[in-house]
């Protein structure tokens, strides 16, 4: 929470002080629309609900890695507890049910739905019916699409109904949110018996990849999600649902997750080999700091980040050589110190900056043309003047020659035996064939005279960080 209220204050100090062309209403992600509990026609009804048993089955979505899906299954038992027989228009909304778009404009729409009525197919048609909810007070648009279908429920009968759909997640990488909305259930008769919402995972779900009890930006999981296995499941017994019911999952995205599983299975059949412990550690890195930068402070955060930690040790101690993986374990390490460090008043007893600046340096002596790590020093400079300085095209390293005397927040364990100059003139290393490209190169900062080193500083917060 420290780290979310202080860097927001220095968004907000970017976003008055930069000119409009550079401001982007990035802050939520644009929705998915989410599934939901089946709604009954306008009349009254004698049909109650009596069972609900909701799975959402995540996978990566093969046509973009970096996001996710859920097949939805919906398992719906209702009874008639009239005397007489009902006939109804069952509903199902295919966009969002208050008559918004998706933060953005859009209205997307769940494509297509199956529906089944104790066991035989049904035909559904499209309607444009009005929103749901005089609690909302803004709404976008006047109508909504809808799923409808005809179902007859026969006097103290049994009528199973099964829904299947599937739906996108939606967030920013490397987090994937999902939702599912119970409150369209209060339209039956009395309580909804029971609601089972499971969201099964194609691995093992755990707090590291889960995130019930951590809030990003953009949203958290829904309290009183319980692991077993590969599953986090809601259990509700007499729901009377509203909208503080309705679930969300807050997750990993599954591609990150799965390439963590088959980098640490590459080490485990391998541990020779430098570059799968370094993309292990680059996989490792990227779960725990997220889009915007700052590190995870939950247990499992701070384990994710010292695996990430280990990971990178171990690679460079097989490749000492490699400019990339140097300039990847600095620019973790640069994550840690910014925020917890440096940003928090806090001593830096472990030398964690020089250690920065120790990587960067050989990552420059082995690569000139390292542009991310050009990038890092470029960063720091602005954020930490007095342990980075710009020389022409030179980076002077005055943290690894200057004493530190307090308040100076960071500590030299020992005597550097590195020149403090790095030359990024021209190359003088070729890199191997099996170190990864580095990404394109991030757009410049604004060094304009009148922005705060610190302000400056958090251009590196606000990058997209795909990197090693």
């Amino acid at each position: 929470m420290r780290k979310l209220i202080a860097c927001s204050v220095l968004v907000v100090i970017l976003v008055s002080v930069l000119p409009a062309k550079h401001v982007h209403a990035d802050i939520a992600p644009p929705e998915s629309p989410p599934g939901t509990t089946l709604l009954p026609g306008n009349e009254n009804t004698q049909v109650r609900m009596v069972s609900e048993t909701v799975t959402l089955t995540v996978s990566p979505n093969s046509s973009k890695p970096s996001e996710a899906l859920a097949k939805t299954e919906a398992l719906f038992t209702m009874r008639n507890l009239g005397s007489e027989e009902e006939k109804m228009q069952v509903r199902f909304p295919l966009s969002f049910l208050n008559g918004n778009s998706d933060g953005r404009g859009n209205f997307p729409e769940i494509p297509s739905i199956a529906v089944k009525i104790n066991g035989v197919t049904a035909s559904t048609r499209r309607e444009n019916q009005p929103f749901i909810g005089s609690e909302y007070a803004y709404k976008e648009r006047d109508e909504i699409p809808w799923a409808v279908f005809d179902v007859t429920f026969p006097p103290q009968k049994d009528v199973n109904i099964k829904v299947t759909y599937t739906v996108d997640g939606f967030g920013y990488y490397p987090y994937e949110m999902f939702k599912y909305v119970l409150q369209t259930g209060a339209g039956w008769n009395g309580t909804i018996g029971s609601a089972d919402i499971i969201v099964h995972l194609p691995y093992e779900a755990n707090k590291k990849n889960v995130l019930l009890t951590v809030s990003v930006g953009f949203g958290e999981s829904t309290p009183g999600g319980v692991i077993s296995g590969n599953e986090i499941r809601w259990h509700f017994e007499e729901l009377e649902p509203s909208r503080e019911d309705n679930i969300q999952i807050l997750l990993v995205t599954p591609s990150l997750w799965e390439s963590i599983l088959y980098e640490t299975q590459n080490v485990e059949n391998n541990p020779r080999d430098g570059e799968a412990w370094g993309r292990l550690a680059r996989a490792y890195k990227e779960v725990a700091r997220g889009s915007k930068g700052w590190l995870r402070e939950d247990p499992d955060g701070l384990e994710l980040f010292a695996a990430s930690k280990d990971a990178y040790e171990k690679c460079l101690a097989l490749l000492p050589n490699d400019s990339l993986w140097q300039y990847g374990y600095a620019d973790l390490l640069w994550s840690h110190y910014y925020f917890d460090i440096y940003f928090s008043g806090n001593a830096d007893t472990e030398g964690t900056l020089t250690t920065i600046l120790q990587k960067l340096q050989i990552a420059l002596e082995l690569d000139p043309n390292n542009q991310q790590a050009k990038d890092l020093l470029t960063d720091i400079s602005y954020a930490i003047p007095d342990a980075v300085s710009l020389d022409g095209d030179n980076f002077v390293l005055l943290g690894l020659t200057a004493t530190p005397v307090p308040p100076t927040p960071w500590a030299v364990v020992e005597t550097p035996t590195f020149e403090p100059t790095v030359i990024v003139t021209s190359p003088t290393y070729s890199m191997g064939v099996n170190t990864p490209e580095p990404v394109s190169k991030p757009a410049p900062l604004c060094g304009s005279a009148f922005l705060l080193p610190v302000l400056l500083g958090v251009v590196f917060v606000l990058r997209k960080n795909k990197t090693n």
